[in-house]
């Protein structure tokens, strides 16, 4: 399917790995300019070098930590005139009520929670004087099933959700659209890593890893390339209706009881 985005230009953050990286190749495969940020100049360097080996775009890269707001008021400055914005930096860190001391919470919602808020405000408002841009907020299915082992994850997730939807539905008026992507159990590095551990403390072996999702639907995790290729259709004007909304990708695990 054509999605006529070539010649765009998105910013995507944390998209040195992962479900950033998989969004950007997307992205790429269609045209589009590429800016990358995420914190590891190392990683964003390849990153980029992986990305120009295949396709004929222009990549710019930022090891900028967006907990920051100075960071975000500078790409925004740097960058005003952007037509997509993927955001999709920080990961929240497991443990109940208890195990989540003030100071974790703090930091991890610095860059996940207030970091996509000030991404927001800055870009929307640039998005705006031109009417016209999309932002799709990568956020977690744990934002829809609620899970006391990760609170400060779960709760942070489904206030994403609510400010995507809050700002997409009327984001139109505008001439913009605001949307939300939740992805289940994907298979990035850091998920592998904590079900390599959790293979070799239940099963003495890391290597047998892959045996521990097959509780999941499917028998199986997700992969950040169909996590990617949702952000590349939703920027596109193919998705011209999709605005205040979150599409959720986990094989419908949201809808079974517990899992590991």
């Amino acid at each position: 399917m054509e999605l006529n985005l070539r010649g765009r230009t998105a910013l995507i953050s944390g998209a040195s790995k992962g479900i950033g990286l998989a969004a950007a190749e997307a992205l790429a495969s269609e045209g589009v300019n590429l800016i990358l940020v995420s914190r590891t100049a190392a990683d964003l360097e390849a990153a980029r070098a992986k990305i120009m080996s295949r396709w004929n775009v222009n990549v710019r890269v930022h090891d900028y930590d967006l907990s920051n707001s100075a960071n975000v008021d500078k790409l925004a400055a740097e960058h005003p005139d952007i037509d997509i914005l993927v955001n999709n930096a920080g990961a929240i860190p497991a443990g109940d009520l208890q195990a989540i001391a003030e100071d974790r919470w703090r930091q991890a919602w610095d860059l996940k929670v207030f970091g996509y808020i000030n991404m927001c405000r800055r870009f929307y408002a640039e998005m705006k004087t031109r009417k016209r841009g999309v932002i799709v907020n990568v956020l977690g299915v744990a934002g829809e099933k609620m899970d006391r082992t990760y609170i400060a994850g779960t709760t942070g997730n489904a206030a994403l959700m609510a400010f995507t939807k809050a700002l997409g539905g009327s984001a139109g008026d505008d001439g913009l659209r605001v949307v939300g992507i939740n992805p289940g159990a994907i298979a990035t590095d850091r998920l592998v890593t904590i079900m390599k551990t959790r293979a070799q403390d239940r099963l003495g072996d890391e290597n047998r890893w892959e045996e521990l999702m097959k509780p999941l639907p499917m028998g199986r995790a997700g992969t950040p390339e169909e996590i990617g290729v949702m952000v590349a259709f939703l920027a596109s004007d193919i998705s011209a209706y999709t605005t205040g909304t979150i599409i959720t990708i986990d094989g419908g695990a949201a809808n079974r009881g517990p899992m590991f």
